[in-house]
């Protein structure tokens, strides 16, 4: 009994932080924030992935070129470093590098769930923004983002001039993974695809069909990329998935989103509040 693993609690600069072990599987731990789920993580198996939208970006992460080889990866956000020990899983060798504003999280997470020491994974403290501008340029196969502060993707990471950070940091061949949350009508996620479509020539957004028919608010990730991404074999494995999702692309996407406009540094806003429920555990 002694060897059990206990809930531990820790403040940081989002709130009150827990880790919390899933009594259902041995070895997996669900970060909350206030409350709010942030990550899950299976020590024993890093491809065992528990959230939904975490599944969707994995499966662009396994289309990303070149296939089954490394990957220089730049995830903004950290949260309890799923996706960057699931790339390391799924392709060994890999350079990845994560920022995360939330230095007490970070060390929340590093203490309690330590990263493999050969993961070739390197954590700043840093604002996502900032870590962009400071990166080298053409560095990066894939930029995963999934930034919030508190329930809300900051303003600053909205815009026009953030897409194009992205941008600068992506290889011509590289792939843009955002997740963003929204209902319908989808007036940010809308914002978001035309805000990226100024960078990006190619867009689309994988999503829950019921969050897509405008029946509840979730996750919504938008994939952009310079070159064209294998849509088709995306929509396969989303809706073979056993969270099964729609990829919207094309006139599909512009039906979803149409009308709306790129967000300029003086026109950013947060990220819609979420519903009473939306994101949250008893």
């Amino acid at each position: 009994m002694d060897d059990e693993p206990i809930p531990v609690t820790r403040a940081v600069q989002g709130g009150t932080a827990k880790l919390l072990p899933d009594i259902d599987h041995e070895g997996g731990w669900l970060l909350t924030v206030d409350g709010a789920p942030q990550s899950y993580v299976d020590l024993r198996d890093p491809m065992h992935l528990e959230f939904e939208y975490a599944r969707r970006v994995a499966h662009v992460l396994d289309l990303a070129e070149p296939r089954q080889s490394t990957l220089d990866a730049v995830h903004l956000g950290g949260g309890a470093l799923t996706l960057p020990r699931y790339v390391a899983a799924t392709r060994p060798g890999s350079r990845q590098r994560v920022a995360d504003i939330d230095a007490a999280l970070l060390a929340f997470v590093e203490e309690y769930l330590p990263l493999p020491p050969d993961a070739g994974i390197s954590v700043a403290a840093q604002d996502a923004r900032a870590f962009l501008d400071g990166s080298p340029a053409a560095s990066a196969d894939v930029v995963t983002a999934d930034v919030y502060g508190g329930v809300h993707v900051p303003a600053h990471l909205t815009t026009v001039s953030y897409a194009r950070a992205i941008g600068r940091v992506l290889r011509a061949d590289g792939i843009c993974v955002v997740n963003v949350a929204d209902t319908a009508p989808f007036r940010f996620a809308g914002s978001q695809v035309a805000t990226f479509r100024t960078v990006f020539e190619h867009i689309c957004l994988v999503a829950e069909p019921s969050v897509l028919r405008g029946r509840r608010f979730g996750n919504v990730v938008l994939v952009a990329s310079h070159e064209p991404f294998p849509v088709d074999e995306l929509a396969r494995r989303t809706a073979a998935d056993v969270f099964p999702a729609r990829v919207e692309h094309g006139a599909g996407l512009e039906r979803l989103t149409g009308g709306a406009v790129p967000v300029e540094d003086g026109d950013a806003a947060p990220s819609p509040e979420p519903p009473g429920g939306a994101f949250t555990i008893g």
